[in-house]
């Protein structure tokens, strides 16, 4: 959220509820790689938490592809105000052409919004706290009127926490070495189903069968069409409400389109339909895959989930076992197995009967 922004409509709350070892957005890994000295360097200079600065960045400009960063250099949506005497670009807000500070570079905008922090009285009783008290930092964001939005400080916590952002806090008060450039694909992926874990004495071993991550394909950037239906790809911390307003779509009808529950922002990386998907599949089937939820599916081919789920004889919250073919387009002849299970439970139509 920016700086007086008030909330549109009713906001619905998502629980964040990221593992410690959920994978890592590409597109946010770059923004810190990028930004990083940026941020150390403010804060050496005025006291901003770069692990604040750096967070604040990510969400404001959804990790550097928003359309106000694009077309403003504006990392942190601040608005023009009364006392701005630069450029400026015209932003739907709170209203529509609103008018927003534009820079003529990033380092201009991180140094603006650390003045903007410093030289204001209503952010006076952060800079009592240490720098290294991140929660607190977020929350007296949010309490000095930063932002409107009750989630704010759970988001910048998060983003600190999933990211390992306070590192750059320490790094600016000399307690830590810069660390190396770090990319989501640090540690080589397994072809297999079986996976090596660490023994007490170091050693590796197979361990059990799990299903590996799923893996997202790539995708073009901006709208595009799976199975003639309008869509984007969005960034794990992508605001669905940013989403919405940027295609004029009401949010409550844009978590009806992906039959979602509703959220303030992606939790991983996503597919997110702009309308309502079909009732039949481009394709005629589907093979499972990994990792994949009847949901994954119904969103990668574009196809409404209730309708996956009658033409493949499922109820909702059963799950087809790994290479099973699933039907896209009309009613399957029989019901898929089912992760973890031997035997085939069809239709009252189809014929039961079992796999060796």
């Amino acid at each position: 959220m920016r700086p007086g922004k008030q909330l549109i409509g009713v906001f619905c709350f998502l629980v964040l509820s990221f593992s410690a070892g959920a994978q890592q957005s590409p597109v946010v890994l770059e923004y810190i790689n990028t930004y990083k000295e940026l941020a150390i360097a403010e804060m050496k200079r005025t006291g901003v938490p770069a692990s604040v600065k750096l967070a604040q960045g990510i969400h404001e400009t959804m990790a550097g592809t928003s359309n106000l960063v694009l077309k403003s250099n504006n990392h942190f949506g601040i608005k023009c105000k009364s006392n701005w005497t630069g450029e400026s670009v015209s932003h739907d807000d709170d209203a529509r052409g609103e008018c927003f500070r534009k820079y003529t570079s990033a380092e201009d905008s991180y140094r603006d919004h650390s003045d903007f922090l410093k030289n204001s009285q209503r952010y006076a009783s952060l800079f009592l706290l240490e720098p290294t008290d991140y929660q607190g930092w977020a929350n007296g964001l949010k309490k000095a009127g930063y932002a409107t939005n009750p989630r704010y400080p759970a988001i910048i916590i998060k983003l600190i926490e999933d990211y390992h952002l306070q590192d750059y806090t320490l790094i600016a008060l000399g307690k830590m070495e810069m660390p190396s450039q770090t990319t989501a694909s640090d540690k080589k992926e397994e072809n297999d189903n079986s996976y090596a874990i660490n023994t007490k004495e170091g050693q590796k071993e197979t361990g059990e069968i799990v299903t590996p991550p799923k893996k997202i394909s790539a995708y073009p950037d901006g709208e595009f069409k799976i199975n003639e239906t309008k869509v984007i790809f969005v960034t794990q911390g992508t605001s669905y409400l940013s989403v919405a307003q940027q295609f004029d779509i009401p949010l409550a009808k844009l978590f009806e389109f992906n039959e979602m529950a509703p959220g303030e922002t992606a939790d991983t990386d996503q597919l997110l339909y702009l309308q309502r998907k079909r009732k039949a599949g481009k394709a005629g089937y589907h093979i499972v895959q990994p990792g994949e939820t009847m949901h994954d599916i119904a969103q990668e081919e574009a196809l409404r989930l209730e309708s996956l789920l009658e033409y493949n004889w499922l109820s909702k919250g059963q799950q087809p076992a790994v290479g099973e073919r699933l039907s896209l387009r009309a009613k399957a002849g029989s019901m898929p197995r089912l992760a973890g299970k031997e035997n085939y439970s069809t239709s009252p139509a189809a014929p039961k009967w079992s796999r060796n």
